[in-house]
């Protein structure tokens, strides 16, 4: 049976191709000199709701005992493809229809969590098991971001949106770095322990 929090983690990831393709119609039509800003607003909201259920669903699995494997595969699956996708869309920025990110911004996010992921499978692949803590500061760099796009997608002036995005690639690298520490630790702690 499905529970309630992955039912919501489930509409994180059903929101996404919304919140996309409202974006694009958006990017189309104001390259066109026609934009609607309905499909702009549209994009906004849906992502507030999307990002607003990551906190949800998490406080439903804790509160009423919910966990599941099920959960724990899709949340980190649901908010990677809601934060990647609307990052690499804002920051390729078609027909310059929002304030422009700066490369350094999808670089450090994306390269961030495709090295996080390689370096899992490297210590599941030699090790078996990974431990992986959710630490407050990946969840701090996860809420800047989304602050972050949410500014951008709101057409908000370019002093408004660096406060978040500079916050955003400060805690991003801070957790990046934690997260490397922890896996390497993880790693020699069972390498030392077969020798």
């Amino acid at each position: 049976m499905i529970t309630l929090a992955t039912k919501v983690t489930i509409l994180r990831i059903l929101l996404v191709p919304v919140c996309l393709s409202q974006l694009i119609y958006y990017a189309v039509g104001y390259a066109d000199g026609a934009a609607k800003e309905w499909h702009r607003l549209l994009a906004f909201w849906v992502f507030v709701v999307a990002s607003l259920s990551d906190a949800v669903d998490g406080f439903i699995a804790r509160q009423f005992n919910q966990q599941s494997q099920l959960g724990r595969v899709l949340d980190p699956i649901a908010d990677k493809m809601l934060l990647m996708t609307v990052i690499i869309l804002l920051a390729i920025n078609p027909g310059g229809a929002f304030p422009k990110l700066p490369l350094w911004f999808p670089i450090l996010v994306v390269s961030r969590d495709v090295l996080l992921i390689a370096g899992a499978l490297l210590i599941h692949i030699v090790v078996g098991e990974v431990k992986v803590k959710a630490r407050i500061v990946s969840k701090v760099a996860t809420l800047c971001q989304m602050v972050t796009l949410a500014c951008v997608m709101l057409k908000m002036d370019p002093a408004s949106i660096a406060w978040p995005l500079y916050a955003a690639g400060f805690f991003t690298a801070v957790s990046f770095i934690w997260y490397l520490f922890d896996g390497v630790k993880q790693f020699n702690t069972v390498v030392n322990l077969k020798t």
